[in-house]
């Protein structure tokens, strides 16, 4: 399998990338859909599969979080996943969830703005509390208290909706910092998506 992104010379990973023909094969198969679906093979699934046991863990809560049904939207939860990982610096978490961003809010605009500074962002001002909320998990999760999640509320958000918010917030810490340490970098593809409307 070719570990360096399109365009470059750069590496995918500081790990070995495995060859698909030599993966288990039930992370072979799922690795296979998602290029079915999306056209390409998202990095996170090559650089991830070096390790199979986390790879099924990883994939296991990732989509526990991001696909189930719940007060938080499919888009608010990527907006969550792009504003954190912005705050942490996670240059494959901003670029391939903005691009989800962008599809799941159809708005071409919404991701960049929410990388770099929410508060200027087009969003509601509930989605701006909830983000509060994701931030503050994110990068001081020691000082989460009552107020927080009196705000919540507020906002219109359940107990269980404000799980989701601080589960999606965590969960991508931990992705951001193996993304980070192991120099995973945006396929291509992610840059453009969803920033021109559908022919």
């Amino acid at each position: 399998m070719n570990s360096t992104s399109p365009g470059t010379s750069l590496p995918i990973s500081r790990y070995p990338v495995p060859e698909l023909k030599d993966l288990p094969d039930d992370i072979r198969e799922r690795i296979v859909a998602v290029q079915e679906k999306s056209g390409f093979v998202p990095n996170v699934f090559l650089t991830l599969a070096h390790r199979p046991d986390e790879f099924r863990a990883f994939f296991a809560y990732h989509d526990a979080l991001m696909e189930k049904e719940s007060g938080v939207t499919k888009a608010e939860r990527e907006m969550i996943v792009v504003a954190t990982s912005g705050v942490n610096r996670c240059p494959y978490c901003v670029v391939a969830h903005g691009a989800i961003l962008r599809i799941r809010a159809k708005n071409p605009r919404v991701a960049d703005q929410v990388a770099v500074n929410y508060n200027k962002a087009e969003i509601t001002p509930r989605q701006r509390v909830m983000l509060d909320f994701a931030m503050k998990v994110a990068t001081e999760s020691h000082a989460v208290g009552d107020a927080d999640f009196a705000a919540l509320r507020e906002a219109g958000f359940s107990d269980e909706d404000i799980w989701d918010i601080g589960a999606v917030a965590a969960f991508f810490a931990l992705s951001n910092r193996m993304a980070n340490m192991i120099a995973m970098r945006p396929n291509e593809e992610f840059y453009l998506l969803g920033r021109q409307p559908r022919k």
